[in-house]
């Protein structure tokens, strides 16, 4: 057994889902070409004046709420300064002092799957800085400043994480708590949720915690847990050679599975905080926050016990469930409208338009099929009017564009009445220019079945094997 633990604390930047930035009116849609979305107020151009997006607030509360943070009734924002190319004003927008958010767990699993609380320390809003595009080919950096001034919500922890692991279950928990809730999109390939990782290592008895490095913007679970697990061995075998650590940012070089350092890291003071002379204090009353809280739905944690508790769920179905609030309403509606279980319920939606949403990158308002059309045409395919392959064909059409479930579903009942009538004509076909295999199979060859099976495939190639079968055997026993 290792004589080292490792100490970890993460830092969470939560693009939130706002039409347009934090302190001015430019949109915060991505892909746009560049600088096409940075404003005069983006830019710091002078005599230009920030005015704060209230749903920027809203959203932070909703957060606040969720970890049971404390919502404080007065904070500020800060100008921490320092210069970088991305940065236009030399200064970012933040809050150091008086966060939105103080306060505030989360509970996960360890790695001996034992629940364990995770603390928070504070929650703040800041603005996004640009980004710089580092070209070898023309040797030198382009600056995008479209994402300049985009509202972030930093989540850090205490540092209250062991290992890796521990730290993905912890993002991933933070993660599912701001989707769920429509706080952020949390995509993290373009970068709306993203976080910097704080390792060090001591000795299990020191009551002292090790020098600590910073983990700089990292952007997938599995390098968090890569970057995370590298690090505390870098940090290990260098004090068991006879180095010490010293406090650094570093950056995670995925291709490698190193870190590098980046720089030496900096302290509060030196980026020499002061309250920003044009935003006034955020004052929030109680009011305010209970219309919040009132408006929000259940959290992924409740949604989750009442899934496994009252349906019987697998883990996997729930996951795709608290992965989306839209899903999960959309099939919580399902679910009281029809009689059939649950599972079979997901099931059914998984292999449908769960699929489809999945292979064409659609959101569930995309697919243009209302709870009551899903439960129709569920209900068709358990009560044999249609087959489960006709699934897939009828969430594929324009339902909006083609006229009522019902006539759709009648449509594909007449259709498959004419195929099970050209099966049946088939079947017996089959059965009658082969009495040798009719034999054979009556004196207890039943592998022959494969041979019938394969004969009626030819000419219907799109139905079911099984159906097929079973209609063989039926007949076969009554020759």
């Amino acid at each position: 057994m290792s004589d080292w633990e490792s100490v970890i604390g993460l830092e969470i930047h939560i693009q939130l889902m706002t039409k347009s930035k934090i302190f001015s009116a430019s949109s915060t849609a991505y892909g746009a070409v560049p600088n096409e979305q940075a404003s005069y107020v983006d830019l710091g151009m002078p005599g230009t004046l920030p005015v704060l997006n209230e749903i920027a607030i809203k959203k932070a509360i909703e957060f606040g709420l969720a970890i049971n943070g404390q919502i404080s009734k007065r904070s500020i924002f800060a100008r921490k300064n320092y210069f970088y190319p991305d940065l236009p004003k030399n200064y970012q927008i933040s809050q150091l002092d008086l966060p939105i958010v103080e306060g505030g767990h989360i509970n996960i699993q360890n790695d001996q799957n034992i629940a364990k609380r995770i603390n928070i320390l504070r929650a703040h809003l800041e603005e996004d800085a640009g980004k710089s595009i580092h070209s070898k080919k023309d040797n030198c950096t382009f600056i995008d400043l479209n994402r300049a001034g985009t509202p972030l919500l930093e989540v850090v922890s205490q540092p209250d994480l062991r290992s890796a692991k521990e730290a993905v279950e912890y993002m991933k928990k933070i993660h599912e708590i701001v989707t769920f809730l429509k706080i952020s999109d949390g995509n993290m390939q373009e970068g709306s949720f993203r976080c910097d990782a704080n390792v060090s290592v001591k000795k299990h008895d020191d009551k002292e915690l090790g020098t600590r490095t910073e983990l700089k913007n990292i952007n997938s679970f599995k390098f968090v847990e890569k970057a995370i697990n590298f690090e505390i061995q870098r940090q290990i075998k260098l004090i068991e050679d006879g180095g010490r650590v010293i406090q650094e940012t570093r950056l995670y070089d995925e291709n490698k599975n190193i870190t590098k350092s980046m720089r030496s890291k900096e302290e509060a003071n030196d980026y020499r905080y002061f309250p920003d002379p044009d935003l006034p204090p955020i004052e929030i009353d109680e009011k305010f926050i209970k219309e919040i809280k009132d408006g929000m739905p259940m959290l992924p944690d409740e949604k989750r016990v009442s899934y496994q508790k009252n349906h019987a769920l697998t883990d996997e179905q729930i996951n795709i469930l608290l992965n989306n609030s839209d899903i999960s309403n959309f099939i919580d509606d399902v679910m009281k409208k029809s009689k059939i279980e649950p599972k079979k319920l997901m099931n059914y939606f998984i292999s449908s338009i769960y699929l489809k949403m999945n292979k064409e990158n659609l959101l569930m308002q995309d697919m243009m099929i209302t709870p009551d059309d899903f439960c129709e045409i569920i209900s068709a395919v358990e009560n044999k009017k249609i087959s489960k392959g006709n699934i897939k064909q009828i969430i594929d059409m324009p339902l909006t564009s083609t006229g009522s479930i019902e006539k759709i579903i009648e449509k594909f009942k007449k259709a498959q009445d004419d195929d099970q009538k050209n099966i049946n004509s088939l079947i017996d076909k089959v059965i009658n220019d082969n009495p040798k295999q009719v034999e054979d199979y009556k004196k207890g060859k039943t592998k022959i079945l494969g041979f019938f099976v394969g004969q009626v495939l030819k000419n219907a190639k799109d139905s079911d094997p099984g159906t097929i079968k079973e209609k063989i055997i039926k007949i076969l026993d009554n020759v």
